[in-house]
């Protein structure tokens, strides 16, 4: 297993295990993240938004990854993540498919690329059945998305 294939698994477990300060141990402080959800972010956000996940399933998702790949620079791993979206509270069962970036033994991007309209379907019923296929919809998923991080962020930041 290379270093970077350590630092996957490591990210990975710490999902598996909702340790999302370890999982921030994994990334460098520069580090961008982009996904169908929520687009591109960047530096602290990415922790915030897995720490916000990780608080919003309590306990109720199931990490389950596999062909974990990477050298020096670059690096893959297939996931599958099973849990209920907060906002519906309907089982959502995710394929994703993430791409890595590395510098220093770090993730310096993370890409994680899924079936938007599959995924809107499992969360949002016959609703994402009906519009999860358009432009319209993703956008508006991801204004939520970002909207719930930036509340979140704000009640990080009164504590």
């Amino acid at each position: 297993m290379t270093e970077n294939e350590k630092i996957l698994t490591k990210f990975y477990s710490a999902i598996a295990n909702a340790d999302s300060p370890t999982m921030c141990n994994c990334y460098d402080s520069s580090i961008q993240f982009r996904d169908p959800v929520f687009g591109l972010l960047k530096g602290n956000d990415v922790c915030l938004m897995w720490k916000m996940l990780l608080e919003k399933s309590k306990g109720n998702i199931t990490i389950k990854f596999s062909a974990v790949k990477a050298d020096d620079y670059i690096g893959s791993v297939q996931f599958i993540a099973t849990y209920n979206f907060s906002k519906t509270n309907r089982k959502v069962v995710n394929r994703i498919q993430a791409q890595f970036q590395f510098k220093d033994g770090l993730i310096i991007k993370h890409t994680d690329d899924f079936d938007i309209f599959k995924w809107s379907k499992q969360a949002f019923g016959i609703t994402g059945y009906l519009l999860g296929w358009t432009g319209f919809f993703h956008k508006k998923i991801q204004e939520q998305a970002l909207l719930s991080l930036k509340k979140y962020k704000e009640t990080q930041h009164a504590d």
